[in-house]
């Protein structure tokens, strides 16, 4: 079954910025809950894919459990990549990613407005992703919920939640 990923900082690792409870309560309820969800319903399959490959793979399953896998698989996704793209020390990427950014936004600082615009327009709770297709171009995306941009075949490469724990 699927396994929780270890946060790469103590639960008051990003303290000022977000609480210890905050990150503690939503690592230990929100994030493993959707974890639990998930092992659940696949506990019936024997069909065993990668995280990243089982939204991909959806029409394989029952479409009465399809929507519950792609919910939490989702959440699993989102999250993994949510605390990945956060750290107490303030960083902009660099190298091929930046060079790409910066071709394709003019600079970094339009790439951050447009990000931000695209997060404040966001309705409900979700997220605001940076995703690259399989050529190489780089998009913003608002996604719901616990939509995941795997789900449309694109490689998600960093993200803001905009959820009700945000």
């Amino acid at each position: 079954m699927y396994t929780l990923m270890d946060l790469p900082y103590p639960y008051n690792g990003l303290e000022p910025q977000l609480d210890e409870e905050v990150i503690k309560t939503h690592y230990t309820k929100h994030y493993t809950n959707y974890l639990n969800n998930l092992n659940k319903v696949m506990s019936k399959y024997e069909k065993k894919y990668s995280l990243k490959e089982l939204p991909k793979h959806i029409e394989e399953f029952e479409i009465s459990d399809r929507g519950e896998i792609l919910y939490n698989v989702g959440g699993v996704l989102n999250h993994n990549l949510y605390w990945l793209s956060m750290d107490k020390e303030k960083s902009n990427p660099q190298g091929n990613l930046l060079n790409k950014i910066n071709l394709q936004y003019g600079n970094f600082e339009n790439f951050r407005k447009d990000f931000n615009e695209r997060a404040k327009n966001l309705v409900g709770s979700g997220y605001t992703f940076l995703v690259s297709n399989n050529h190489g171009d780089l998009t913003i995306v608002n996604m719901i919920n616990q939509e995941t941009p795997i789900s449309y075949n694109l490689t998600q490469l960093f993200t803001i939640a905009l959820c009700e724990h945000s």
